[in-house]
């Protein structure tokens, strides 16, 4: 009889894959960030990425970092957690994990708090310092939300589309 394949990549790296690979979709020329909200079964229920709310256009907003509040992004882009919780059409998400590939702001989770979501796995935080994070913390830590590092393998996959 023939032994399965023992090659095939984890739950963690796929969905980590699919949370990295929605945040390709972003427009955004400094910071792509896409998140996978998975159910306690593993069955993806939404993703989503970084980038302005439908019907703003891509070209008619700002995707500048630094000026005037109204001239950057900053007041205009959707965090890619907060577009995979409202592009979720199901009942709930109670119970569910988010995969991110950047930690959350605080905004980001309220909004994760609220869905009911109980686990993010991030790849990266890079903001860790900085008050935006540690509110978000402060925040999950509170409402018993469990956040871990996701640890990378290292491993390259290759897609040609």
């Amino acid at each position: 009889m023939t032994e399965k394949r023992k090659d095939y990549i984890s739950w963690d790296e796929y969905f980590m894959g699919i949370a990295k690979l929605s945040g390709f979709r972003s427009k955004d020329p400094n910071t792509q960030v896409g998140a996978c909200i998975v159910s306690k079964d593993n069955k993806i229920l939404s993703v989503g990425y970084n980038g302005f709310p439908m019907g703003c256009s891509d070209d008619d907003f700002p995707w500048e970092r630094e000026g005037e509040s109204l001239d950057t992004k900053y007041f205009f882009v959707a965090h890619s957690e907060l577009n995979a919780i409202l592009n979720y059409r199901g009942l709930g998400l109670d119970g569910s994990k988010i995969y991110v590939s950047l930690f959350p702001c605080n905004e980001c989770a309220k909004a994760i708090i609220q869905a009911g979501i109980k686990t993010i796995i991030y790849a990266d935080d890079k903001y860790a310092k900085t008050p935006a994070t540690i509110a978000s913390k402060r925040m999950l830590d509170a409402a018993g939300v469990n956040y871990y590092k996701y640890e990378s393998t290292g491993r390259k996959i290759e897609i040609e589309l």
